[in-house]
């Protein structure tokens, strides 16, 4: 049960979001600010969110605690860790502290076979880990009258040279450079859309996660690229496929660079589309935004910053209103992390979990199989919403009508 209740207004969807002037609007017509939070931790894990400071990718991960417990103990401890990781208690504590939506970082390899593993070349067998863990996500999203935005963070192959954002593994084909991981990601996209074209709790589809990838021989991670047409499209593609099934749901896209560079962007190829940007460490200023701001009043799209985060909560209250006032929703990132108060929930860092880290950050022995089992069960039980500290004053950075705000129920 959950201490106290917020002092502010839960979310009441009223039907599909759509793009409209601009502006992305609810079933009624009426514009609808997101404020929500991105789930980064759960379904796909970032080293530094763990305190891994060296080969920070989920596969690179997975390998070295393989080393320690058995692949046998380590697929026990990412089904506990899903189990516990996100649950309904962390999306009622959400929706009470005021959040209306959540954006779900997916990792294609729980929903369909990585192309080289498929037995028959070129078809898609189908897991049901991510559907299920995305239905059960989304029910709970809808006891809460909150918005599902599906994101697909680590696409077949990667998107990236920053490879930690989607497990990828340089010593295979790239996303860009495979035309059969490209062909898994439209397939993929698609069969979302058909299981999800009815379901007006989902409140729009975000393409890919960050692109950083040069097609020009510029800077590795695409900032500079100038015309980025590969990535255009690729979105075209899914586009295309998700149209096929579903004609509801908003388009979201992300440019290159980290989903910030729009240079030759064609124009909007869908009447329901919003451009999402995302800000990290720069200065919450109308400048900083202009060039996002140029483009809405340029082509009419909506924007959305779909991640921002990781920085004290001044700067959080400043971005939140600098979005708010230039009628731009939000998502955070992330939900929690260990040993970190600048989410809303913080993961107690076991000690016996700190001889792992310390001997893959090369700062201690390794660990006894007893120990780093012990370490790694303790963490997964640490990270049920209960069991985590609850940080008020970033709830309150983010959401400043909040005039109080609950615990998670324990």
């Amino acid at each position: 049960m959950l201490v106290c209740a917020v002092g502010v207004a839960r979310a009441q969807y009223t039907g599909f979001l759509r793009a409209k002037d601009a502006r992305i609007v609810d079933g009624q017509g009426q514009e609808f600010i997101l404020r929500g939070m991105g789930l980064g931790g759960w379904l796909l894990q970032e080293g530094y969110m763990l305190r891994v400071n060296r080969d920070g990718t989920q596969h690179s991960i997975k390998a070295r605690i393989t080393e320690l417990i058995g692949e046998k103990d380590c697929a026990r401890f990412y089904e506990f860790w899903r189990q516990n990781h996100m649950t309904k208690a962390d999306v009622d504590l959400l929706a009470k502290s005021g959040f209306n939506s959540i954006r779900l970082p997916m990792h294609y390899n729980l929903f369909t076979l990585p192309t080289e593993e498929e037995p028959v070349k070129g078809r898609n067998t189908w897991l049901t880990t991510g559907f299920t863990l995305t239905d059960n996500l989304l029910a709970w999203c809808k006891a809460n009258r909150m918005y599902l935005i599906l994101d697909l963070h680590a696409s077949p192959g990667g998107q990236g040279h920053d490879t930690n954002i989607a497990d990828a593994d340089p010593a295979k084909a790239s996303l860009w450079d495979s035309e059969a991981n490209k062909q898994k990601a439209i397939a993929l996209w698609r069969k979302l859309a058909e299981r999800y074209a009815s379901e007006p709790a989902i409140g729009g589809y975000d393409l890919l996660n960050e692109p950083n990838w040069t097609f020009e021989g510029k800077d590795k991670n695409g900032k500079e690229d100038a015309s980025n047409q590969p990535i255009w499209e690729l979105y075209k593609a899914l586009t295309k496929a998700i149209r096929e099934v579903d004609t509801n749901h908003m388009i979201i896209i992300e440019g290159n660079g980290w989903g910030n560079n729009y240079n030759g962007f064609p124009g909007p190829w869908d009447d329901n589309m919003v451009m999402s940007f995302h800000k990290y460490w720069n200065p919450n200023t109308e400048e900083a935004i202009a060039r996002f701001l140029a483009l809405r009043e340029k082509y009419g799209v909506p924007l959305w910053l779909g991640e921002s985060g990781e920085n004290n909560n001044q700067w959080f209250r400043e971005c939140v209103a600098l979005m708010e006032k230039n009628h731009i929703g939000w998502s955070w990132w992330p939900h929690k992390k260990v040993n970190s108060a600048s989410c809303i929930l913080t993961i107690t860092r076991p000690d016996d979990f700190k001889k792992l880290l310390d001997y893959w950050n090369r700062n201690g022995e390794r660990p006894s199989r007893e120990i780093a089992a012990k370490g790694l069960f303790e963490l997964a039980e640490n990270a049920k919403a209960g069991n985590c500290r609850f940080n008020t004053n970033v709830v309150r950075a983010l959401i400043p009508t909040a005039s109080a705000t609950p615990a998670p129920a324990r």
